[in-house]
């Protein structure tokens, strides 16, 4: 195939896509250099944007006044969400560890500017929650790049958006999509820590694969496809193959 990577490229992308790990505890206090934290901005840049309105911006936070001020917020929203859960449920999230605001030398809150490009944007005109997922699509490539340099990423997600937005200064307009502790880790671990921790396995892929319409899964049965998915899976989760 013409364009297709060379066999030691695309196994050092498929490596980062199935070794990317939500980072909380294992962060260490080193610094971030500037070179590696100014690649994966880089990366996050260049993601797929609808109409190609960039709706993202890059909020760097090193000051511990600034994270302990996010800290707070974040723990009267965990606070909170505590009490959502089942008393069964409740005794395992209250031995989690969430986030890493306070550990991680750098956080970065990426946001969505829903009005960039003005009211009418190619490729929104009947979807308008496209630039919410262009802005996702920025994290994941940030993601996968801090991976292949050995960062540790941590998606945090448990705050009040206005308090969020308070702590930071965000005006009201634009939306935080992600805030991510970034850093140098001890370790990465083998597998989720949601998935280890027993708070939910990883779904078969075929449970969730439909052939022409949705719910159709008679095809499933005798699809090739269907075969190749299991064992791709089967690879990944007992033996830590990752296909390349």
């Amino acid at each position: 195939m013409p364009h297709q990577f060379s066999e030691a490229a695309r196994a050092a992308v498929y490596q980062a896509i199935f070794s990317r790990r939500d980072v909380r505890g294992q962060f260490l206090p080193d610094p971030v250099p500037n070179d590696q934290l100014a690649r994966i901005l880089m990366a996050a840049h260049h993601a797929p944007s609808v109409g190609f309105m960039q709706p993202w911006n890059f909020l760097v936070v090193r000051t511990s006044t600034v994270k302990q001020a996010v800290h707070t917020v974040f723990c009267q929203a965990n606070d909170e969400a505590a009490t959502m859960f089942p008393d069964e449920r409740r005794q395992i999230y209250s031995q989690l560890k969430l986030q890493g605001i306070l550990d991680a030398p750098i956080n970065l809150c990426i946001t969505c500017d829903r009005s960039r490009s003005g009211p009418v944007v190619l490729g929104r005109t009947h979807m308008p929650t496209m630039d919410l997922y262009s802005s996702v699509c920025a994290v994941q490539n940030l993601w996968l790049a801090a991976r292949a340099e050995g960062l540790g990423v941590g998606w945090v997600s448990i705050f009040h958006e206005k308090a969020l937005q308070a702590a930071l200064g965000i005006p009201q307009h634009i939306v935080p999509i992600a805030y991510l502790c970034i850093g140098q880790v001890s370790h990465f671990n083998d597998k989720p820590e949601l998935e280890k921790a027993g708070w939910l396995p990883r779904l078969p892929v075929t449970d969730l694969l439909y052939y022409e319409q949705w719910g159709e899964r008679d095809l499933a049965v005798s699809e090739p496809l269907t075969a190749e998915l299991s064992r791709l899976q089967d690879a990944i989760q007992h033996d830590g193959i990752y296909p390349a």
